[in-house]
């Protein structure tokens, strides 16, 4: 299958998958598919319950609920990229900004094919990643490694490995993960939020996901730019 067609019917099962387990499906889904990535970038993906609740400043309940439907169809999408797509997933990432009714959804492919040179060594690559390391260590501490990979014009993956503290551990272990999520999820994007990431990349910034995989110490930030005029 063509790529443009392969990107076309994941977009639109995706909307179909979110539209019916959430009432409302987005707008707009835009797939990538650069190895060893695939990004799924929601615009306008805000029910109208969902709407109400974060009038009422209650987003925390809708990120509760969200993730609790997103651990049920991690399974079920999984099975359609093998299917549809051949591509086996090993994880799924994903976070929401229900300020601007967006959310991101991000797939790490089990491949091993090298790199395309533009996806692993792109311009700005070095200082935002120092950048990404003073926010890491306001949160919690300096990630024992960090990289990063620019997936499409607009869309720059960064990885964290080794960055959680010894009471993030303990509350995972004591059954607070989704509580830790939450919390660590606010506090990340307000700093990153804060930083000269704008100045770094010489782009106006869109927006910021950040996700964990609690159980591997290993995060993923996910950055969008505006196009370039």
């Amino acid at each position: 299958m063509e790529e443009r067609s392969l990107q076309s019917e994941i977009s639109s099962y995706i909307g179909k998958l979110l539209r019916d387990n959430f009432g409302k499906g987005p707008a707009s889904v835009y797939v990538t598919i650069q190895k060893p990535y695939v990004t799924i970038y929601l615009k306008d993906f805000l029910a109208p319950m969902e709407k109400l609740l974060v009038g009422q400043n209650n987003k925390d309940k809708v990120e509760e609920t969200r993730d609790l439907l997103m651990q049920e169809l991690i399974p079920d999408i999984k099975a359609t990229f093998r299917a549809t797509a051949g591509i086996e997933l090993n994880s799924l990432y994903y976070d929401w900004s229900l300020t601007n009714r967006t959310g991101m959804i991000i797939g790490v492919i089990q491949s091993d094919e090298e790199l395309d040179p533009s996806v692993k060594d792109y311009q700005h690559k070095a200082a935002l990643q120092e950048e990404i390391k003073k926010v890491s260590k306001q949160a919690e501490k300096v990630p024992e490694s960090v990289n990063s990979f620019k997936i499409n014009d607009r869309t720059i993956v960064v990885e964290r490995n080794g960055i959680l503290v010894a009471i993030e551990k303990e509350m995972i272990r004591s059954g607070f993960g989704e509580q830790l999520r939450m919390a660590k999820r606010h506090l990340e994007k307000r700093l990153l939020h804060q930083l000269s990431l704008e100045k770094v990349l010489q782009r106006k910034v869109e927006d910021i996901f950040v996700d964990w995989d609690f159980d591997s110490d290993f995060s993923h930030i996910i950055i969008i730019v505006k196009p370039e005029s």
